[in-house]
């Protein structure tokens, strides 16, 4: 069995290296076909990749209570027409939440204006929370610390800022920790770095924000009144298992803070990360749909001319195959032979699209700094896109290899 596959793999070769131009020619459908399957799953392990960042980044179990709904599951002029959410709202929220492992009052103000030294840096977010914040999705500190409930409390002028407000303060890699800056001429020391969270679907804002203590936030832009409008909750469940129990409690407490009786509809929104997962699954539909359609088309395409070049390759060895069934070659050695050699035109182009994939992967994430991509194929795209070739190459050659097979060789050897 072994020795009629390497028997059958190089007189394979051994036709394609005497008609190298119609090889390639022949193998350039697959050589498409393979590439768009391996940019295909390439793309959407990045999809995925960067999905899971953005929703860690979120907080995988925690959930929002907002004026506003992020999956856009209500209409804009539905969603403006509802009451605002007051500080004195979000306060009650988080004093009577149970369930959860930690509450935080939020605050932001966005497009924010920064000062270092004598540098004014516009389009920045402030945001203002309790220090458990800490523990539900500031992000993780790379250097220094988060501010402490002391702080919290005394409403310290501290802060914790992200990654890109470092690299645009004081440069990518420094340290700004016991650095100060100024918000609305007031002076904050710089406590702590978060690392580096952005991604293809996180925040535009989540690396350049300034987090300081919730009350320091109130006296900087409202001189301290609780009646301040458009701020929300973050609550995290602590674990993904709570969600459902956080969610319910929220809800209720919130109905009951804002007097809702039975049967009305909430007026505020209760948004989570796992919100978006139907957004992306749309997303992922979209991009498997096209990618399958152009496959499908480049290996149609591919398979007609490996299977024309077969059917040439039968008529202009029929001597030969007259020759080797009156030696006693066996239908289906001269069936299996034909197989490898169409399988072996595949694989040639499964070969050539590797390259041309790796050499485009790499130029892309190194150049185009693309982050979610890995700069090369993925292993498990390496055995699909080989297994596929090779698949390809069988259902291609299967006709004229059969033809091959029921040749009569006395017929064959006449054959001129």
């Amino acid at each position: 069995m072994w020795s009629q596959i390497l028997e059958g793999i190089k007189i394979a070769f051994s036709a394609i290296r005497s008609n190298k131009l119609r090889s390639g020619l022949t193998s350039l459908g697959v050589v498409i076909g393979i590439a768009f399957v391996i940019f295909m799953g390439w793309f959407l392990q990045g999809l995925d990749f960067a999905f899971e960042q953005a929703i860690s980044t979120l907080g995988t179990d925690v959930i929002y209570i907002d004026k506003w709904d992020w999956a856009g599951r209500k209409s804009w002029r539905e969603t403006m027409n509802r009451p605002d959410m007051t500080l004195r709202q979000c306060e009650e929220l988080v004093e009577r939440m149970q369930s959860a492992e930690a509450s935080s009052v939020l605050a932001r103000k966005w497009n924010a204006t920064v000062k270092s030294g004598s540098d004014n840096f516009t389009g920045l977010t402030v945001v203002g929370a309790n220090s458990v914040y800490a523990d539900i999705a500031a992000g993780v500190i790379k250097t220094g610390r988060f501010f402490s409930p002391v702080e919290d409390m005394y409403s310290s002028n501290v802060c914790v800022i992200g990654y890109d407000v470092v690299k645009n303060f004081f440069g990518e890699g420094a340290d700004p920790v016991g650095k100060e800056l100024k918000i609305k001429g007031v002076t904050f020391t710089i406590i702590g770095k978060i690392e580096k969270q952005g991604s293809m679907f996180a925040p535009p804002w989540i690396d350049n924000q300034i987090i300081i203590p919730i009350k320091a936030f109130l006296n900087i832009y409202s001189g301290g009144n609780k009646m301040m409008k458009n701020i929300s909750v973050a609550i995290k469940a602590g674990g993904e298992e709570n969600i459902e129990n956080a969610k319910m409690e929220a809800v209720g407490h919130m109905r009951q803070i804002r007097k809702l009786q039975p049967g009305e509809e909430d007026n505020f929104a209760v948004n989570e990360s796992q919100a978006f997962r139907d957004n992306i699954a749309n997303l992922r539909l979209g991009v498997w749909a096209v990618g399958i359609g152009l496959t499908a088309l480049s290996f149609l395409v591919g398979i007609i001319g490996i299977m024309n070049i077969m059917f040439v390759s039968v008529t202009e060895r029929t001597k030969e195959i007259g020759i080797r069934k009156a030696l006693g070659a066996r239908r289906r050695s001269i069936l299996f032979q034909f197989l490898v050699e169409a399988s072996s035109l595949c694989f040639l182009g499964a070969l050539i699209a590797f390259v041309l994939c790796s050499v485009v992967m790499f130029a892309v994430v190194r150049f185009g700094e693309v982050t979610f991509l890995t700069p090369y194929i993925p292993p498990n795209l390496l055995i699909i896109a080989t297994v596929v070739s090779i698949v390809v190459g069988v259902l291609a050659g299967m006709i004229p290899a059969m033809r091959a097979s029921k040749l009569d060789p006395v017929e064959a050897l006449r054959y001129e």
